[in-house]
């Protein structure tokens, strides 16, 4: 006679337990062996959606392909030219960060950076004008990424404005960013007054001139560009995570530039050797002069990744200071978007929390390309600008792992046995999991005008992951 249940009964069981550790605990409690296993129900979105989007034949291809194309992508350093040249951007006509926003639903920062804007080129004679003239709709409004263009916090960028101008030697993109300003009161947090203005107009008439001569001096004579990527890698393995803490990119970027802008012909150029000296201690005394050369090397390689039907990659995280928006290589430029969440952080002097204003700024960049928030490990010092723990930081890159499809080889993480960063935010995973991805930000004051007030960390919204997956679920369906 054969042993009922065929034999299940005679030896131990094996048993397997998914869920809460209390169950496997008490089995434990009772000489059981478990073997658990990480399992979790969806964090959100419908479920026949997930379905839809996870059994989607062509996802695994074209996550694939698009990872590829984000890891091939190169960033060199071509050109530094006024934004009127290389954008074609026409007179009275203004780029922002994030989606596309109107005048009434502008945050206190962005009014401030408009009006600045206005006050800098000339358009309005004082601020009550400039809000006049943009309240009336005489001013176009544009997100940067329209053109293919990032910008740090407000991103508001005008014709007069003069633009790092960087290529893919891949694949040939292009994506640009205007000059970082440093830190406190800047037209990127907001401020407009005579001193923001006056060092507008500097960088306007000095600056982005002298800079223009020392990357293209070099190109003419047939030197090779300067490689931007290669710089971002090197960061990470000297203590900067690309987004919050930049001070090693923003050397290695002067000393790059440094001995063509001493070689700047004072004469030829109209530049006196005052101003060239000028130059090199604004750039010296800059922590956040890199930024601005990362963010459109992130966007090269995310954009890349564009357009591949399929693909649940994300190619764009930005926020306007109202609202948070992605968009994914399987939508092309479609935006999903949530209300924008306050960072939670360290603020300067008197500020708190009652002055912060939402998130804002297209510099989420960094993070979409795998940097930044993601590889906080890399940068444990960072702590000590947006807050939290080394401990923190650390957890913070080993959750973004399970978010992520890719490991950047390029940017590897030292305390992590130079492990690549986790690049390439899946709106599956994120939707199974339930965790959002993480930004370290610096944060705006809510009142036009007031500048920097701290900097902190904050999560994208989880609307625009809900809306996401359900236009994926919808294009799947469709294929």
């Amino acid at each position: 006679m054969s042993e009922p249940l065929g034999g299940l009964l005679s030896a131990p069981p094996a048993i397997v337990a998914a869920g809460v550790d209390v169950f496997s605990d008490a089995l434990r409690a009772q000489g059981a062996e478990v073997h658990d296993v990480d399992w979790r129900p969806p964090g959100f979105g419908r479920a026949d959606d997930l379905a839809a989007l996870a059994l989607d034949p062509r996802r695994a291809t074209a996550n694939r392909v698009a990872v590829e194309r984000l890891l091939a992508a190169g960033s060199v350093l071509v050109d530094v030219r006024p934004a009127r040249v290389v954008l074609d951007l026409q007179d009275r006509t203004l780029l922002h960060s994030g989606p596309p926003l109107t005048w009434e639903n502008a945050s206190g920062p962005m009014r401030g950076a408009l009006i600045g804007a206005c006050l800098f080129e000339g358009w309005a004679t004082d601020p009550a004008d400039a809000e006049r003239i943009l309240a009336a709709g005489e001013i176009t409004l544009e997100p940067c990424h329209h053109h293919r263009t990032v910008g740090p916090m407000a991103g508001v960028t005008s014709p007069s404005m003069w633009m790092w101008c960087l290529e893919d030697p891949v694949h040939g993109g292009r994506a640009f960013c205007n000059l970082n300003e440093g830190l406190g009161k800047v037209l990127r947090m907001g401020a407009y007054n005579d001193e923001v203005l006056t060092r507008l107009a500097w960088m306007r008439d000095v600056l982005g001139p002298i800079l223009s001569a020392a990357v293209r001096a070099p190109l003419e004579a047939g030197a090779d560009p300067i490689d931007v990527k290669a710089i971002l890698a090197q960061m990470l393995q000297m203590g900067d995570e690309g987004h919050n803490r930049n001070r090693a990119g923003s050397l290695m970027a002067l000393r790059e530039l440094s001995p063509a802008i001493v070689a700047v012909d004072a004469l030829s150029s109209g530049h006196s050797s005052d101003d060239i000296a000028a130059v090199l201690r604004f750039i010296g005394g800059n922590e956040h002069f890199f930024l601005n050369l990362g963010m459109p090397t992130a966007k090269l390689a995310m954009d890349a990744a564009r357009d591949v039907p399929g693909s649940s990659m994300v190619t764009v995280m930005a926020r306007n200071g109202t609202e948070f928006g992605i968009q994914t290589a399987g939508t092309g430029d479609r935006w999903f978007t949530g209300p924008a969440q306050t960072p939670v952080g360290l603020y300067l002097g008197d500020y708190g929390p009652e002055d912060a204003n939402p998130d804002i700024g297209d510099s989420a960049i960094m993070e979409t390309y795998g940097v930044g928030g993601f590889s906080m490990a890399a940068a444990p010092a960072i702590v000590r600008f947006v807050g939290g723990t080394v401990p923190d930081a650390l957890a913070t890159t080993e959750r973004m792992y399970q978010l992520t499809l890719t490991e950047n080889p390029a940017m590897a993480i030292p305390i992590m046995g130079f492990r690549g960063s986790p690049t390439g935010i899946d709106v599956l995973k994120v939707a199974r999991t339930g965790w959002l991805p993480q930004i370290n930000t610096g944060m705006a004051g809510r009142v036009a005008g007031t500048g920097q007030v701290g900097a902190g960390l904050v999560q994208p919204p989880q609307e625009c992951f809900e809306k996401a997956l359900a236009a994926l679920a919808e294009e799947a369906r469709g294929a």
